[in-house]
């Protein structure tokens, strides 16, 4: 009989950034994430986590530990998918963030680009299938 896999759920990706309030404004201000944790737990450590809205996993980034010592800007295409890409978009922009223009590359899917200020990038996704109870 094969075993069940142990489950388990992605919580966090760390993202590394030049300036953590900077980045901490971006997140929550411009992107509308819900700032879950910014703590300083010892000197020279900083964590700051935020997760948006609808989602079990959080982006984190700080100072003081081996999980933010990546190159600022290089994470690429972390994936926020929507069930409205249109509206979606609307919301960011009317929050002053810069969101590039919609593309649909066909079978239902569209992306739009967005960059933080370090270089970090994510895309807003809609699949046609992922809406209603199935999103």
């Amino acid at each position: 009989m094969a075993e069940r896999a142990v489950e388990m759920k992605l919580e966090l990706v760390p993202i590394p950034v030049a300036d953590v309030d900077r980045a901490k404004a971006f997140y929550a201000d411009r992107l509308g994430f819900t700032v879950d944790v910014d703590v300083r737990p010892a000197d020279g450590v900083r964590v700051v986590q935020l997760t948006p809205p609808g989602s079990a996993c959080s982006v984190g980034f700080g100072t003081g530990l081996a999980a933010y010592e990546g190159a600022p800007g290089s994470v690429r295409a972390l994936h926020l998918v929507v069930a409205d890409i249109e509206h979606a978009r609307a919301d960011l922009v009317g929050r002053g963030a810069d969101v590039g223009p919609v593309v649909d590359v066909g079978g239902g899917v569209k992306y739009a680009a967005i960059t933080d200020p370090d270089g970090n990038t994510l895309t807003l996704q809609e699949m046609a299938w992922r809406t209603g109870a199935a999103f």
